[in-house]
């Protein structure tokens, strides 16, 4: 493995990456983890891109993650009696209605019943990713008579948002509990939840899941804004889905928000992806615009732990042009001397633990002595995610006899996880770290530094820092 860098990249799945080929030739170009969008394509189409995904693992020889993002309780408009839908002037009425007749200049079905009471007169509705602006004039129990505020072209089953209103609906819709079901059958590592309004959201969703995989908060609703901290604090990751959010908040107000949620994500010690029209323009051009590659740029310079591409790799023409830019804007951030000044600012806030003692001093220690490396041994991934919070100037290394544990660490900043087995004493996990070095570009005389805990086997027993040389 040649990919150096420490903010790992997320692709999206679809029609354009739809073979084994083309998924070997993302997992060179430098994907760590591969999300599969539960909103597209069948279960049939999603089985065999994750056998394709393992295929390739097996075939490169180091872990992959698997992303299911499941589509939520997205709201959207019915069908037209044109295919290419209508136009929508400023100034006219337009009602949303239960009526599944196809739709025209007047009106069209809004199959959400459910919703109704709680639009009230001067309420905005949003639609087609909030190109299109209505105002209600009038609510019933069967129909919104709405005022166009802002026109343009809508077309079939296009998105609704209702901004300022949290919305009495379960960010678990039936077809995501059947999604669900189907991805835990599967070799899956983490499940984001879409539309997160609640933590009761995410403790739905635990009590289905268990502990199987991991569970990811996708922030794209003002709502959960509101109880932050605690959604954090109830998921195992989040993704600042910057698409929904920026429709439902003016749009000067995201990039402050992206910098808030990930600085709390940071500062709680889980991973963060930041998402959503990184690169959009390489979805038809083979190069992005100075303004992405900026975007992608300051999510790095953040602390992201990871950033992902969604149509670009999914639907696009330069799937893998598009990854290859990714690498290289990460990479030529992490080059950079302010980036690496920046580290030590990034470093999370420590707490009153052993394990994260010993985390905080390797860190301090890996400045010091600009050691090659810092390893760790972890059943959980734990001790590994607590080193990569305090963001060291060093590759991490996640050393592990479980595969789950390895494929989970793929989503976390400067870790490269690697399977190890039959480690028994000290000496026997001192010869396999000096060995992982030494694969990765490790040279005589450098210092890498090495935690565990004795005894061996037991989670959460990290009591062990230890500094070893590189002889030759």
């Amino acid at each position: 493995m040649k990919h150096y860098r420490k903010v790992k990249i997320v692709a999206t799945l679809g029609p354009s990456s739809a073979s084994f080929e083309k998924i070997q030739t993302f997992v060179q170009a430098g994907v760590n983890v591969f999300r599969l969008n539960m909103s597209h394509g069948t279960h049939e189409i999603h089985a065999q891109s994750i056998q394709w995904i393992r295929q390739a693992e097996e075939s490169c020889g180091y872990p992959l993650g698997i992303l299911v993002d499941l589509q939520g309780p997205k709201l959207r408009v019915g069908k037209f009696q044109s295919s290419e839908g209508v136009v929508l002037k400023e100034g006219q009425s337009f009602a949303l209605d239960l009526d599944s007749t196809l739709g025209d200049e007047t009106r069209v079905q809004f199959p959400h019943g459910n919703l109704y009471s709680y639009l009230k007169e001067e309420s905005l509705v949003l639609l087609n990713d909030g190109a299109i602006q209505l105002k209600v004039v009038k609510q019933s129990a069967t129909s919104l008579e709405t005022k166009v505020i802002v026109g343009g072209v809508l077309s079939n089953h296009k998105g609704v948002n209702i901004p300022g209103c949290q919305l009495p609906i379960s960010a678990l819709t039936e077809k995501d509990r059947t999604d669900l079901a189907f991805a835990l059958k599967h070799p899956i590592d983490f499940i984001a939840l879409s539309f997160v309004q609640k933590p009761e959201d995410l403790k739905e969703l635990r009590a289905l899941v268990q502990n199987k995989v991991s569970i990811l908060a996708k922030i794209e609703k003002p709502q959960a804004l509101d109880c932050l901290e605690e959604i954090i604090t109830l998921s195992d990751g989040v993704m600042v889905a910057r698409g929904d959010l920026g429709v439902e908040l003016s749009p000067e107000k995201v990039p402050s928000l992206q910098k808030k949620i990930v600085r709390l994500s940071k500062a709680l010690g889980k991973p963060v992806i930041v998402a959503t029209q990184m690169l959009e323009t390489m979805i038809n051009h083979p190069f992005p615009t100075r303004a992405e590659a900026s975007d992608v740029a300051t999510a790095v310079y953040d602390g992201a732990d990871a950033v992902m591409l969604s149509a670009e790799s999914a639907a696009g023409a330069y799937p893998i042009e598009a990854i290859h830019m990714m690498e290289k804007i990460i990479s030529s951030v992490e080059r950079d001397d302010l980036y690496l000044s920046m580290l030590k600012q990034l470093g999370g806030i420590s707490t009153p633990t052993v394990s994260d003692a010993i985390s905080a001093a390797a860190a301090q220690l890996s400045y010091t002595l600009s050691a090659s490396a810092i390893v760790t041994y972890t059943a959980t991934g734990g001790t590994a995610q607590r080193v990569a919070h305090k963001r060291p100037p060093c590759l991490i290394f996640g050393m592990t006899d479980s595969l789950r544990t390895a494929r989970q660490l793929c989503l976390v900043w400067g870790v490269y996880p690697a399977l190890i087995q039959g480690v028994k004493t000290f000496d026997d996990m001192a010869k396999n770290s000096l060995e992982v070095v030494q694969k990765y570009g490790g040279q005589k005389g450098d210092h890498f530094i090495l935690t565990c805990g004795i005894p061996f086997g037991n989670p959460g027993s990290t009591n062990i820092i230890n500094v070893q040389k590189l002889l030759g």
